[in-house]
């Protein structure tokens, strides 16, 4: 009986998230450490610079534009804003009367 009830009430508690992710998400949630380089190719590439090691970038996604490529930055920028948001606790989005 003690063993199912740990599995069971461990089955549906969140993961702890470390510090070293949540600096991460903060990070990625600032648009001015992405940039945009043009590739041989052609292709646009979107990086974000290294949290720790500031001469170094990372690449994420590739695209066609410069548009689509800032409109991708933009997606994961907000994207990691939620994250870093959602770590404040639970959001009410109704009440009812």
């Amino acid at each position: 009986m003690t063993l199912f009830h740990y599995q069971t009430s461990t089955q549906f508690s969140q993961p702890q998230i470390t510090e070293e992710t949540i600096n991460l998400w903060k990070h990625l949630s600032d648009k001015k450490n992405w940039r945009i380089t043009q590739l041989p190719s052609g292709y646009y590439q979107s990086e974000y610079l290294n949290v720790k090691d500031k001469d170094v970038w990372h690449d994420v996604t590739r695209r066609e534009t410069v548009e689509g490529a800032e409109q991708a930055i933009d997606g994961s920028v907000e994207h990691y804003k939620r994250k870093v948001d959602y770590l404040k606790g639970p959001t009410v989005v109704k009440t009812f009367k």
